[in-house]
């Protein structure tokens, strides 16, 4: 996916990836330790605008010029603005939204460049840009404009800050588009002197989007021009004012998937407010958030590094219903769906989410949500259920009411069985039949899947056959699971099978996972550090070790567990060589583990089942330590709406969860000295870790007054509420000396 463009020099800043954006001074608000611009530079692809937590709007800057490095629209390296859009996405690999870019102007500058298409633009200084939860500011230097951003759920609100000019212009562009992203159908009507309403169709990576809008000026236009720019679905207005020294015009739009009259309530219903008493109540939203786990650090970077990590958990899913439930219906083509009733679904009693990036959050995102989302939970498990409903299949990766299907398994699965035993309140007879229905499509080579028991090789160029077949018996085993635990035995005993089917895979020859052909033979040659299109986006070291539901099975096959911890080393210690072609998202490297892309995630706690702690601690401290920075260049890879931040949010807590859906974290090590977590019910959980503070090591575990023999934590005992004492060490052996007994195979723990 990564895209390669020749960008000329006035649009790139001197200075290096490590520089920091301007802070405020600390204070007891939780929301100045986050930096919005963690992950702006590099892998990241994160953006650093102004939302709510799993907000509609996403307010941010676009640079406007496309490429890899501005997925999410801003680049930090860059120095222009080209205008503020309200759609984005936040630290994925793939291009879209963007909706309705607005660009204030004025007789001061007039420059154009063929970079972003000739769109009027500004240079910009980080030096007078900056941004905390809620709230974006910059100002753009070639206009002497201020540019303010603030939101709620469903309404951005602009606040632009002129000098005199008798040419001030706002301009209002639904023809913008960036990477994969393309207009389909745009439309502006001018309600009065100070309303606009439209909408923005579009298709990219998600097909169909529907997008209305209203827009509302605290100041009348004094005219207008709308510019169809003599190209289909380009269309622009512009809106011609006179503005004195220090004026303010505030532009606040409503955004719908289902009208712009709805569009328009939502400015009614959230938005009646001034500017700085809406940017202060959302501020507070975050704040409240924020709370809900405290940590005790004298390290502010560590402190910044994980509010904004607990930020960043919050910015996808994203809400996709209005204020009385209706939305645009999953997957909805020709305007009406497959039982040919109408495209507009209706949310009861629930909140209709949206941005499922279920191959990256089912990880540790999800079960994070269980711990401190709990009343968001329902809604969206609810949400994917309703996708469900109106397709006939559990989501894939889902945005906009649209299936983009990218990324492999059926990964909704373990989000609804793990939210089930945690005991969250849905429909189980729809969720259990959207589980299984959802594994027994013929789509996605899950027929071949179910046929051979494996999925073979083919010339479809992302093929990813091992990879797929891993996955589906993982989620398989989810299914099993929620079999059983419902009387299913027969689909029990089916699914249950299936989740063995890694093994038609295991070459014992080689003791590899290894793709096979149509006939059912290994594929020659073979190297299992090359990135081919049987793994994917990885190669044979990352899926090795990808069998949460039988890691006892899968230590017997590799040879005991002498000879899996040889080869659980090696995967930390075989270094790629100079000659070797790294994909994109192979980053944040140690040996062949990449913390930059997901499936490597659980890996290092696999120590804990050899009775191995100490390594499995010292590797989650290293990639705590090296992999994160306080800088906009401090994600190692995609942050994939979440799954990055949740991943060092649990790790740092002290555990993780290996298999997301048993109801059990694998313990760690604690990072900081103590941390609370609000449960619910006015209970708290408190994580303390007692000795030096050099030492890295964990000697002991106490579960409320109890120690531990056994190397998990329930997620039952951390809702129950109490304190959890990690008692440290430096000495390796100390941390090893106990024969810590790990999670039973085929059970879950509820």
């Amino acid at each position: 996916m990564k895209l390669d463009f020749a960008y000329i020099g006035l649009l790139i800043l001197a200075f290096g990836c490590s520089t920091h954006a301007p802070k405020e001074a600390p204070s007891e608000n939780l929301t100045d330790f986050v930096n919005p611009f963690i992950g702006t530079d590099g892998p990241g692809n994160t953006y650093p605008g102004a939302t709510t937590p799993f907000g509609m709007v996403q307010l941010s800057p676009d640079i406007g010029i496309p490429g890899w490095d501005r997925i999410a629209g801003y680049y930090y390296q860059d120095s222009i603005i080209s205008g503020f859009s309200h759609t984005h996405l936040t630290g994925t690999g793939a291009g879209d939204l963007y909706d309705i870019l607005v660009m204030p102007t004025n007789s001061r500058f007039s420059d154009s460049i063929p970079e972003n298409n000739f769109k009027p633009y500004s240079k910009f200084d980080h030096q007078k840009e900056g941004a905390s939860p809620g709230y974006y500011w910059v100002d753009l230097l070639n206009y002497g404009i201020k540019a303010e951003m603030t939101s709620t759920s469903r309404v951005g609100i602009h606040r632009y800050t002129f000098p005199e000019d008798k040419d001030t212009q706002i301009h209002v562009d639904l023809g913008y588009s960036l990477n994969w992203d393309k207009p389909t159908d745009t439309f502006i009507k001018v309600v009065n002197d100070s309303t606009l309403q439209g909408h923005r169709m579009s298709t990219g990576w998600a097909r169909n989007q529907r997008l209305f809008f209203e827009m509302h000026f605290s100041k009348p236009f004094d005219s207008y021009k709308i510019d169809d720019g003599n190209k289909e679905n380009n269309s622009k207005i512009i809106l011609n004012y006179a503005t004195s020294d220090g004026e303010q015009i505030v532009v606040k739009t409503g955004l719908s998937s289902v009208s712009s009259e709805a569009a328009g309530k939502a400015i009614r219903v959230e938005a009646q407010e001034d500017f700085d008493t809406i940017k202060t109540k959302t501020q507070e939203i975050w704040e409240k958030e924020l709370q809900k786990i405290s940590i005790v650090s004298e390290d502010s970077d560590k402190k910044s590094i994980f509010y904004t990590m607990l930020y960043q958990s919050m910015l996808a899913p994203t809400l996709y219903s209005d204020s009385n439930g209706e939305y645009k219906a999953a997957n909805d083509a020709n305007g009406k769906l497959k039982d040919g009733t109408d495209s507009i679904a209706k949310a009861d009693g629930f909140n209709r989410y949206d941005t499922f990036s279920l191959w990256d959050t089912f990880r540790a995102a999800h079960p994070l949500y269980t711990l401190i989302q709990p009343e968001k939970v329902p809604d969206m498990i609810k949400s994917l259920l309703a996708h469900y409903t109106e397709t006939g299949v559990l989501p894939v990766w889902s945005m906009q009411g649209s299936e983009t299907n990218m990324m492999i398994g059926y990964h909704a699965v373990p989000v609804i069985v793990d939210a089930y035993f945690k005991g969250f309140q849905f429909d189980v007879d729809l969720a259990y039949k959207a589980c299984k229905e959802s594994a027994m499509v013929n789509e996605r080579q899950i027929d071949v899947y179910k046929e051979r028991g494996f999925i073979p090789v083919d010339e479809h160029h992302e093929n990813w056959s091992v990879s797929k077949t891993m996955e589906y018996a993982y989620d398989d085993w989810c299914i099993a699971m929620f079999a059983k635990d419902l009387g299913k035995q027969e689909d029990y005993e089916y699914f249950l099978k299936r989740s063995e089917n890694w093994k038609n895979l295991y070459n014992s020859k080689r003791s590899w996972l290894q793709p096979k052909d149509i006939e059912g033979e290994f594929i020659e040659p073979f190297v299992p550090k090359e990135y081919s299109p049987h793994f994917c986006e990885s190669n044979a070291w990352h899926y090795y070790w990808y069998v949460p539901q039988d890691i006892a099975g899968l230590i017997e096959k590799t040879g005991g567990e002498e000879r899996f911890e040889q080869k659980l080393d090696s995967m930390f210690s075989y270094a790629p060589s100079p000659e070797d072609k790294l994909p994109v998202f192979s980053t944040g490297m140690i040996g062949q583990y990449a913390h930059g892309n997901e499936p490597s995630h659980h890996v290092a706690y696999l120590y804990n089942y050899l009775n191995q702690p100490s390594k499995a601690q010292k590797l989650v401290l290293e990639i705590l330590e090296n992999q994160y920075k306080n800088e906009p260049n401090g994600h190692c890879g995609n942050e994939d709406c979440g799954q990055m931040s949740s991943w060092y949010i649990l790790s740092s807590l002290g555990f993780y969860p290996v298999n997301p859906a048993q109801g059990v974290y694998d313990l760690g090590v604690p990072m900081f000295e103590e941390a609370e977590i609000k449960v619910g019910d006015n209970k708290t959980f408190t994580i303390q870790k007692k000795g030096n503070s050099e030492d890295m090591f964990v000697e002991s575990v106490v579960l409320n007054g109890k120690k531990l023999e056994r190397s998990y934590i329930t997620h039952k005992e951390i809702m129950n509420g109490g304190t959890l004492v990690f008692t440290m060490t430096n000495d390796a052996k100390l941390a090893d000396k106990n024969q810590l007994k790990t999670p039973e195979v085929n059970k879950i723990y509820n």
